[in-house]
């Protein structure tokens, strides 16, 4: 599955481009700012980013700058042949200007990627502090100790480190592990989530897994020592 980053702060225009790209069979990550997006991808490696210009604290052409080896489309109201031109110069792979259409943008993006094969994630390691996930081994190291972990443990913690910083729900975590682990039910994910949380705490002593009352589970920015 392919992952796309999303990075705009107009929230209206981020929610139908993830819910479009999602029923497209893609993967979606998302940031609302520029600083965000840089921080996003120093943990995370999409296959595509889709970029606006008018963002809050860095703009999207600093971002940009911090891009290396993934295809950028810049999305951006902008409409001036000069601003496209030096953008496409300094590294875009494309440009489309807001408003679009769906199709047409779909359409764009399978052309990078299919101009873009090595761009793919799938077998990259994910890194989010001290934890290393490999997805092509399925090994996972704390501190460069070994976890071994049970296949839904190993599909759980992978979402959850795609997604570091938004919080996901039990029913997504459920949808998006079923095509690994068709067995995990909603009646044990409590039991997996409790095993996994255990095995990563014995690697450093530490909870890295952070439960969201009522909503789901998030990844813990500064992990904790538990209180004994």
């Amino acid at each position: 599955m392919k992952t796309i980053a999303v990075i705009d702060d107009d929230i209206y225009i981020g929610n139908m481009l993830e819910e479009v790209l999602i029923n497209e069979g893609y993967r979606v990550l998302r940031a609302y700012s520029g600083t965000e997006a840089v921080l996003l991808l120093s943990t995370q490696t999409p296959d595509l980013v889709l970029l606006d210009l008018m963002l809050p604290g860095m703009d999207g052409e600093q971002v940009l700058s911090h891009i290396q080896g993934i295809p950028v489309i810049i999305l951006s109201a902008k409409a001036e042949v000069d601003d496209k031109v030096r953008l496409l110069l300094v590294g875009a792979a494309d440009y489309v200007t807001k408003p679009f259409q769906v199709k047409e943008l779909l359409a764009r993006i399978t052309v990078q990627l299919r101009l873009h094969p090595k761009a793919s994630s799938e077998n990259s390691s994910i890194s989010f502090g001290q934890i290393v996930l490999s997805p092509d081994t399925h090994n996972v190291t704390v501190q460069g100790r070994s976890v071994r972990l049970t296949r839904t443990e190993f599909a759980i913690l992978k979402k959850l480190m795609q997604n570091p910083r938004q919080v996901i729900t039990k029913t997504q975590l459920l949808d998006e592990i079923s095509e690994d682990t068709p067995d995990c039910m909603e009646s044990s994910l409590k039991v997996h989530i409790s095993n996994l949380r255990r095995k990563l705490r014995e690697a450093d002593g530490k909870d890295h897994i952070e439960s969201v009352w009522g909503i789901g589970f998030k990844m813990r920015e500064e992990p904790i020592f538990p209180i004994s």
